[in-house]
């Protein structure tokens, strides 16, 4: 039997496989129904700063006005009359999760502002959350805000956390950053535990009847993927942080790719949407079937095999490959 087990920010986990954080997650009895399919961890959906720190009324204009929003706010914010914002609630649900399972649950926090960010981390922490996720999302449309300035809260928010807990902390980025190799250093260098790579951010569209702009929720598909293997190759061996993949996990390929790209886990949650969490169990059969066809002992063997720094032509991942792929295409 194959070994299927990895290990991600200090967790021993059975396999590769983890559950997002998504809408899905904020029911006990979808959390249950992730571990008996096979999830190995659980990323709880996010708490806001703005459920915090809006109220109601205000966090409805906020968010349907806003230039841009996240894949989580658009999935589950809608229907605000029925959604609790505060952040007891969100603390409950860590614990009723952690009581429900036995598999690793991480919460999610989702902000931009250091205060707040630090007392939550603390409360998820205390509430038994077995690690942290700190989904940074930012939009600098000020253009007196420098890239270094950006940079520097991005960091500032990790220091703070990581000064404030124990449990373990990743960082959720985009991959919108000019030097994405150095980021990374600094992040890590600010005591990130691990990376998530990426956030997949939804922009607006226009209605052209209403003139509008309106929200608009697309679920990723297997060719978002090629952006987080990239990165994550490159950054093997570069950090020691643990890497996660996220956006574009659809298929038993795309977990292996993750793996030999360098990440530690694959996460999920556009194609639990689409075919129901039991897919899960296909997921977990077919991972099986894959390593034992291709003769593997474990994922821990094919972890970082296909990363820039061991495979034949690290160049495929600069500028060489951008050239290469250009003159392969041929007008007919």
């Amino acid at each position: 039997m194959t070994n299927l087990s990895t290990k991600y920010l200090g967790l021993n986990l059975k396999n590769p496989l983890v559950a997002s954080a998504s809408p899905i997650c904020r029911e006990i009895s979808n959390i249950r129904q992730l571990e008996d399919s096979g999830a190995s961890a659980v990323v709880l959906h996010s708490l806001f700063e703005e459920q915090i720190n809006i109220e109601s009324n205000e966090l409805d204009h906020f968010l349907w006005s806003s230039a841009d929003v996240s894949a989580e706010a658009l999935s589950y914010y809608p229907d605000l009359q029925n959604f609790n914002i505060g952040p007891d609630e969100y603390l409950e649900h860590i614990r009723k999760a952690k009581q429900a399972v036995k598999i690793p649950i991480i919460a999610s926090l989702n902000g931009v502002s250091k205060g707040g960010w630090v007392r939550y981390a603390k409360d998820m922490e205390q509430a038994g959350a077995d690690a942290l996720e700190l989904n940074i999302y930012f939009l600098p449309t000020d253009p007196n805000q420098n890239a270094s300035d950006v940079e520097s809260m991005y960091t500032d928010l990790v220091k703070a956390v990581k000064q404030s807990v124990k449990v373990p902390v990743s960082v959720k980025i985009g991959p919108y950053f000019s030097a994405m190799s150095n980021m990374a250093v600094k992040l890590e260098k600010a005591g990130a535990d691990g990376l998530v790579l990426f956030n997949r951010f939804y922009q607006p569209d226009f209605d052209l009847e209403s003139l509008e702009v309106v929200p608009h929720l697309v679920l990723s598909r297997s060719n978002e993927l090629k952006l987080r293997l990239h990165w994550v190759a490159i950054l093997y061996d570069v950090i020691r942080a643990d890497m996660a993949i996220t956006g574009g996990v659809h298929v038993v390929e795309d977990v292996v790719k993750s793996m030999m790209a360098g990440a530690k886990v694959a996460m999920m949650t556009s194609v639990l949407l689409e075919h129901g969490i039991d897919y899960l169990k296909t997921l977990n059969a077919d991972l099986n079937g894959w390593l034992d066809k291709h003769e593997y002992d474990s994922i821990e063997q094919m972890q970082g095999s296909m990363s820039q720094k061991n495979v034949a032509h690290p160049a495929a991942f600069e500028r060489a490959n951008y050239m290469k792929v250009l003159n392969s295409y041929s007008v007919k």
